[in-house]
């Protein structure tokens, strides 16, 4: 599901040998030197191109002047410094389209809330079929899934198995669209079906709740907090019971790009390891999220 304990277990003990690293390999310039160690053409274009899905938020949106920002933003805002390049988001529209653009080329990474499971690792999908090459992560944060309601919670739902008998909106080709499937079968064992509602959009599923049209929201947990506390002022929806599933967010990267996988892996420790990633939790309200040591693929 999420970190396993051997990987929680390693990541601390790794974290002063990781530090050791940095300190290494950085010397008294880390700027420089990670800069240096980054790919030949992003060295040169002065850029690393990044394809995000604009509809997450607090985890990425547009703000009023209509700039990215979240906690992805806040993040590629510190690497900047720490790499010495610009990392320049690009809006692909719906979140669905964001894996498909990286494997087209089209940017350099992803960074769009995208949790780090060993599906998309492997390219693989729900029936472990092959569809693509798969991806590499850098994971940064730890998020679970929620479950938004009306505000009161009238139907008393706390689990995903009071879901069954009712309707659950969620969004296209995410964790939680897949979550859904996988709990449409347990309920239809239990002779309670359960209706799934798919939408292209966040604003789209919390419209198929407020209206009446689903009973549950299924979602990123900061993002169902973030709702439950944001539209109409917090007198809409509600987050019911706890966090479920914690797995890893992870910076995407294609298989083959392993130098850049490499040195971002060192930068965002340089973040993680100091004091500027605990700032930026603290800032999104999302402290809860923090992870010890950044890690490639630490899914399983």
């Amino acid at each position: 599901m999420g970190y396993s304990t051997r990987h929680r277990c390693a990541a601390v003990a790794a974290a002063s040998t990781t530090v050791a690293l940095l300190l290494s390999g950085c010397g008294t310039s880390g700027k420089a030197s990670l800069h240096d160690q980054l790919p030949e053409a992003i060295r040169k274009a002065g850029v690393i191109k990044v394809g995000a899905s604009f509809t997450a938020a607090p985890v990425i949106f547009r703000n009023q002047q209509g700039q990215p920002e979240g906690l992805d933003p806040d993040i590629a805002a510190a690497l900047e410094k720490v790499l010495g390049v610009k990392l320049e988001f690009q809006d692909v529209g719906l979140f669905a389209n964001v894996l498909p653009g990286l494997f087209d080329k089209k940017y350099d990474i992803a960074m769009s809330g995208i949790t780090d499971t060993r599906a998309r690792e492997q390219g693989v999908d729900k029936n472990s079929n092959k569809i693509n090459d798969g991806v590499d992560f850098v994971d940064y944060f730890m998020a679970g899934i929620g479950i938004v309601v009306g505000k009161g919670n009238a139907d008393g739902i706390a689990k995903l198995d009071d879901l069954c008998g009712r309707t659950v909106t969620v969004k296209k080709g995410t964790i939680h669209d897949d979550l859904a499937g996988r709990q449409q079968k347990a309920c239809d064992h239990l002779g309670k079906a359960l209706k799934i509602l798919e939408t292209d959009a966040d604003a789209k599923a919390l419209d198929n709740l407020k209206s009446g049209q689903a009973d549950a929201y299924l979602t990123d947990f900061p993002k169902a907090q973030y709702n439950a506390l944001t539209v109409d002022n917090g007198q809409t929806f509600a987050v019911a019971g706890p966090q479920l599933q914690p797995q890893p967010y992870g910076i995407a990267l294609r298989k083959s790009d392993t130098v850049l996988r490499d040195v971002l892996t060192k930068a965002m420790n340089s973040l993680v390891l100091g004091t500027a990633y605990d700032g930026i939790l603290a800032k999104r309200q999302l402290a809860a999220g923090a992870i010890p040591v950044a890690v490639v693929n630490g899914s399983s």
